[in-house]
């Protein structure tokens, strides 16, 4: 069939739309859950900040310390500490200059402009940083705008030094495990692949649209969870380079590539279900690509445990390497060329699963029948 009746189709969509946000609370509460303690953190290292410049340093009105060490540490468990650096030489000179500079030649719409230019000029020759620019140029803004304070000429500036101090601190001496984190987003994303595969060979089993569908969304729907990841373990291994979890930085790295190489294969996976949809409506024998795709779902549900409990995916690379010996549009749907084209379009997910599994990539198309 071409589409769906009125009332069937109607119900098709609120079924995708409960499913997607389905999928997003579930993310969120992943989210909220990951965050409380670096929220927590963050929030007493600004209170500590205030604390020093209030009343060590007798500031009456300390605003830049916390504001400086709650917007460099945020509230990812992972933090970069180069970015962590250059925010916090951002602030600084965008502090630094529009105090100084207020201070000689009083405020206005034109003396901001000036403390913008110079702050980002000077930000600019420190470092190549965007974020490094960006903050000089937001703190300069602030320092104009805002009412003069207690603290003399670089009072402010000393704040924010102060709080850049308190944030860089905070992210060198409480890493904790920096696997726990991308262990944790890898695992949820490795298994937004594996539902994926097995709504999608529900769906061929069935010859049922809307399940075909339903992979689709549930697809497109893993994306922040894939980007979280990768974000995640490239945060970890930078900040593995410079803090207590250097010993982790091996696995962390492999982390960071099994988040690109997974990305990869879901957005294959994405390509195969579209291309499955015009053939499980016609007269095709989809069973044989049904098993491929259930076997490639355990497969990855294999790895989805590997790589939560950072193991080496012995276990996924076997399942993997078994579907891929049987990836063959030759004897797979012989005769039947759009068959052989959802074959065909199998091939890739599962050699960049099989890499993110830990073959190489000589490997990984070793496994595959010769064409």
């Amino acid at each position: 069939m071409s589409s769906l009746p009125g009332p069937a189709d109607e119900m098709w969509r609120k079924a995708m739309r409960t499913l997607m946000l389905r999928t997003r609370l579930r993310q969120g509460w992943t989210r909220a859950r990951a965050g409380l303690i670096p929220i927590a953190q963050a929030s007493l290292a600004a209170g500590a900040a205030y604390l020093v410049a209030r009343y060590l340093l007798g500031h009456e009105q300390p605003f830049f310390a916390p504001v400086a060490a709650w917007v460099l540490l945020g509230f990812s468990a992972q933090r970069d500490v180069r970015r962590v650096s250059e925010m916090a030489v951002g602030v600084a000179v965008g502090v630094g200059m529009g105090d100084l500079i207020v201070h000689l030649i009083g405020s206005g719409w034109w003396q901001l402009s000036l403390v913008l230019f110079i702050s980002a000029i000077a930000a600019r020759f420190i470092d190549r940083g965007a974020l490094l620019v960006t903050q000089a140029g937001v703190q300069a803004i602030i320092v104009v705008g805002l009412p003069s304070v207690s603290g003399g000429p670089l009072g402010r500036w000393t704040d924010a030094l102060i709080g850049g101090a308190v944030a860089l601190l905070v992210a060198l001496l409480t890493p904790g495990d920096t696997r726990r984190r991308p262990r944790a987003l890898a695992e949820r994303a490795v298994t937004e692949l594996a539902e994926t595969l097995e709504t999608l060979a529900r769906g061929l089993r069935s010859r049922d649209v809307d399940d075909v569908r339903a992979a689709l969304v549930r697809g497109r729907a893993s994306e922040p969870v894939l980007a979280e990841w990768q974000e995640a373990a490239r945060g970890a291994r930078e900040l593995a380079r410079i803090s207590v979890g250097r010993v982790y930085r091996g696995e962390l790295g492999r982390l960071e590539d099994q988040a690109v190489l997974v990305d990869r294969t879901m957005r294959s996976v994405r390509v195969l279900a579209r291309r499955v949809l015009p053939v499980v409506e016609g007269e095709h024998d989809v069973e044989p690509v049904a098993e491929l795709v259930e076997g490639f779902a355990s497969g990855v549900r294999q790895l989805a445990s590997d790589v939560g409990s950072g193991g080496d995916g012995a276990r996924g690379r076997d399942v993997l390497t078994t579907v891929a010996s049987r990836v063959d549009p030759r004897t797979v749907g012989e005769g039947d060329w759009q068959v052989q084209s959802l074959v065909m379009l199998l091939r890739s997910p599962v050699v960049d699963a099989l890499e993110a599994a830990g073959a190489s990539p000589g490997e990984a198309r070793d496994a595959l029948p010769e064409l």
